[in-house]
């Protein structure tokens, strides 16, 4: 990651939330549920209900930036082992979560590869 966009810390929000959500509803999420302030360089990790689908939200000196990815068929492996509604990850730990090794087995998904995209 580049220095630039390094965040100070890492959360992941544990519920799942609606994709449909932008960057104020997504602030308001950090704002109401975290009780943290989403201008304040950390990232904040959320996941779709079906887990396919990810969105990262990181306050870079003068604006957001939303990051969005999804996965064609695989899914991202949410951490089952904690309680709060949030979990701290390091950066590492979050390249693999991105990369889709499950946190919980550290396993990754399989490399995909395709001849066209739909």
């Amino acid at each position: 990651m580049h220095e630039r966009w390094r965040p100070e810390r890492v959360f992941l929000y544990r519920q799942p939330v609606d994709m449909r959500k932008a960057i104020d509803g997504l602030s308001t999420l950090v704002i109401d549920q975290l009780g943290r302030d989403p201008c304040d360089r950390s990232l904040y990790v959320f996941v779709s209900t079906d887990r396919r689908k990810l969105k990262c939200l990181l306050w870079e000196r003068n604006g957001f930036w939303l990051l969005y990815k999804r996965l064609e068929s695989q899914r991202f492996a949410w951490p089952r082992w904690f309680e709060e509604e949030s979990l701290s990850l390091s950066t590492e730990q979050l390249g693999q979560l991105l990369d889709g090794v499950d946190l919980n087995a550290l396993r990754p998904h399989r490399e995909l590869s395709f001849t066209q995209v739909a």
